[in-house]
């Protein structure tokens, strides 16, 4: 597995525990625990999604310029290929 596949993976699950704590605290919103562990998946998934544009670009259009998803290669341009 490439580098930019496991950084992938990595803020793939970062995210979700995000979101999954995030459902969690809608209920539960004196769960201080539960809380703290939002703040820190928050951290975390914002290092690797900086991490990653650094090194590989916007994950999304709306995360970067627009000039940004017109230079090559395209996703399906390198598939197939380690980094």
């Amino acid at each position: 597995m490439s580098k930019k596949d496991k950084l992938l993976r990595s803020l793939s699950a970062a995210q979700f525990a995000l979101w999954e704590l995030h459902l969690y605290l809608d209920t539960h919103p004196a769960d201080l625990t539960a809380v703290s562990m939002h703040s820190q998946y928050e951290l975390k998934f914002n290092n690797l999604k900086t991490e990653y544009e650094e090194l590989y670009g916007p994950l999304t259009p709306a995360m970067g310029e627009g000039v940004e998803w017109l230079k090559n290669p395209w996703p399906w341009d390198t598939e197939g290929y380690d980094d």
